[in-house]
């Protein structure tokens, strides 16, 4: 028997279990499927939302960095200068201590370990957003030569 023939249409089948689906989507959860082009525009919209939401955000950074409020100016610098002596501190003054009293600065490490341990997730990454969005702030501030 030569198969070359043969014409068979599978398509039909496949279309009505396509719609068979839907049916029983819409039984079980009482709605109808979002089609592609409401499901596109549903992700364009989302999209401009969260750039708004986001050009907010560095409008509120911009504002708060150049106010003329001393204690609002310089709060997140002064909050990052604090890390900044605790990173060096313990990657560089704590080593060189450590040459001295090579026993103590074990138990030091052992107990700063323990302290980073306990700070919660979320801290880190309120930290993390909070300079990224520092530094973010800085350089749109200095391509746009409104920071000095």
């Amino acid at each position: 028997m030569d198969m070359a023939g043969l014409n068979i249409d599978i398509g039909n089948p496949f279309e009505g279990l396509g719609k068979l689906a839907k049916d029983l989507r819409t039984a079980i959860t009482g709605r109808e499927p979002i089609d592609a082009t409401k499901a596109a525009e549903l992700a364009l919209k989302a999209e401009e939302l969260e750039a708004k939401i986001e050009t907010s955000r560095v409008s509120v950074m911009l504002a708060e960095a150049s106010s003329m409020d001393k204690w609002t100016s310089r709060a997140r610098p002064g909050f990052l200068y604090v890390f900044y002596f605790i990173i060096i501190s313990l990657v560089i003054i704590a080593p060189f201590v450590g040459i001295w009293f090579p026993l103590q600065m074990a138990h030091f490490y052992v107990n700063v370990a323990e302290g980073f341990k306990a700070i919660p997730e979320a801290l880190w990454a309120v930290f993390a957003t909070g300079y990224l969005g520092y530094t973010a702030a800085r350089q749109y501030g200095k391509v746009r030569g409104s920071d000095k």
